[in-house]
């Protein structure tokens, strides 16, 4: 199946079985605002639940904050939101459509590493098990010659951004024939800068309204607090504070679903260190970061590090955890190593000593800090995309099975009466009472067991138990396993202790201490 195809079937399951509709819908939908559904809440709360409890349970020396989407704007000042957070943008006079003049040139370097991956399966099928990749890309005219292509405008690319010289971004989209997707020409408009941020007012008369902000990031209200948190928590360096919140930023080319919007949600950490040991931290986090995501068990070659090529202007490390969706490799996860650039900034623009004193050095200084920063919304988008399976079972069938970890999953249980009548429901209904204090269960009495059964894959449930007569009369019923479809007489009174580790988010916590 196409990957195109793929990602409209998953955008399309998501709103078909309570995951995400989008925002608005009975008045057509407002662009790029999204609303979770009764399914889609709830794997959206594990998976933070998930990265709340790896970071905080985990970790005796970060602690958590929940800081206001509002703050004084001279934080956004200070931080250089204002005059800084910009996006390349350039237009199509043809089809009127906007788009961001990096984001073309980024996939104009995917297309030529696409045509080398082409060549490269190519020669794997041709050669089978005595071919050497390393050897191939290294001989190879074709692939040489794409790879010299790729690398010439990767350089260019890198110098432009680094540089913020419009002028060239615009030029390489010309020199590279980049055609607009809708139109198909070349008509470009010059590239110019848009500051991302939404504004607002903030008093009870316009003339003494003030412009405030909704805040693009959670990091600055964990700097302004960093140091209430350290005095208040008795915290020595390092330490951390993490905080899941959500953010917003008017981007002009929100697109791909839930993977750019304009309202979303973050979950971010900001490790505290002393000056010199930023890049040790910075590993450290890096590698944390990659295990965390792979211990739900998608599959290894499902991430990779992105390094970047221009850094921010606080930073002096950067790296992106991409995951492959449908549409390519993307960034789910950044890790930044930031220096003293915010906690400096604020201090200078305050006017208040905000430094921390180290009681092993007995001196003050400006921690330096590294940044874990991970999209709850494009997490979200990656764990659906991996999940989204189509299988022909036994019969010839196709089933649409979601497989979710099991910690992630919204339900973890579905109980389910074979018939309606002869005291099945009322049985079924005394054991999912009796379960769902321990875990998220679902009841379902309509239609056949096999309708149900499908029902519960497409929501990705790891576990059914089936109420039959014979449970009447042995107090067992038929669990039935979502990934194997494989089904077992069980002791109702081993349901709890035969699942409940099972799909608990303990059950993948312990794969990373």
């Amino acid at each position: 199946m196409a990957q195109d195809d793929v990602f409209k079937k998953v955008v399309a399951h998501c709103k078909e079985y309570g995951f995400v509709f989008p925002s608005s819908d009975i008045y057509d939908g407002l662009g790029a605002v999204y609303d979770y559904g009764q399914m889609g809440v709830e794997l959206k709360n594990n998976i933070k639940t998930y990265w709340w409890q790896s970071m905080v349970l985990l970790h005796d020396n970060i602690v958590g904050i929940d800081s206001a989407i509002f703050m004084h704007p001279t934080i956004w000042k200070a931080s250089g939101h204002v005059d800084a957070f910009n996006d390349p943008l350039i237009d199509n006079r043809d089809s009127k459509k906007r788009y961001r003049a990096d984001v073309l040139i980024e996939e104009q370097i995917a297309k030529y590493d696409e045509k080398i991956e082409k060549e490269v399966a190519k020669a794997a099928k041709r050669f089978g098990e005595s071919f050497d990749r390393e050897m191939f890309c290294q001989t190879n005219p074709k692939v040489l010659a794409e790879k010299a292509k790729r690398d010439a405008l990767h350089e260019r690319f890198s110098v432009a951004m680094n540089n913020v010289d419009l002028e060239e971004l615009r030029q390489i989209i010309v020199d590279e024939e980049i055609v607009c997707p809708i139109s198909g020409t070349r008509n470009w408009t010059e590239v110019r800068q848009f500051n991302l941020m939404f504004s607002t007012e903030m008093g009870s008369t316009a003339d003494g309204a003030m412009k405030v902000y909704l805040r693009p990031e959670t990091a600055q209200g964990i700097f302004v607090n960093y140091l209430n948190v350290q005095k208040t928590g008795r915290m020595r360096i390092p330490f951390g504070i993490a905080q899941i919140g959500k953010a917003f930023r008017n981007e002009i080319v929100a697109r791909q679903f839930i993977f750019r919007m304009r309202e979303f949600e973050q979950m971010e950490m900001q490790f505290f260190v002393q000056p010199g040991k930023e890049m040790e931290w910075f590993e450290h986090w890096k590698a944390f970061r990659l295990k965390w995501h792979k211990a739900l068990g998608f599959g290894d070659d499902k991430y990779r590090y992105h390094d970047h090529e221009k850094l921010a202007h606080y930073a002096n490390a950067a790296t992106d955890i991409e995951f492959k969706m449908p549409f390519g490799f993307k960034e789910v996860e950044g890790i930044h190593s930031r220096t003293n650039f915010d906690l400096s900034q604020h201090e200078k623009y305050c006017g208040k000593n905000i430094k921390y004193f180290d009681p092993e050095l007995n001196e003050s200084y400006t921690p330096y800090v590294i940044e874990t920063s991970i999209g709850v919304d494009r997490m979200f988008l990656s764990v659906m995309c991996a999940a989204y399976t189509e299988e022909t079972v036994s019969n010839g069938e196709t089933r649409v099975v979601l497989k979710l970890p099991a910690a992630l999953a919204p339900v973890k249980l579905a109980v389910l009466p074979l018939v309606k009548k002869d005291g099945l429901p009322e049985k079924a209904r005394e054991i999912m009472n009796e379960l769902k204090f321990s875990f998220n269960c679902y009841y379902e009495e309509k239609d056949s067991i096999g309708k149900r059964y499908r029902r519960m894959d497409a929501i990705g449930t790891p576990y059914c138990v089936t109420v039959d007569h014979q449970t009447l009369e042995d107090n067992m019923v038929t669990l039935r396993d979502r990934d194997t479809m494989e089904q077992k007489r069980v002791a109702i009174a081993d349901l709890r202790e035969m699942l409940q580790d099972k799909v608990s988010i303990t059950s993948v916590l312990k794969k990373l201490s």
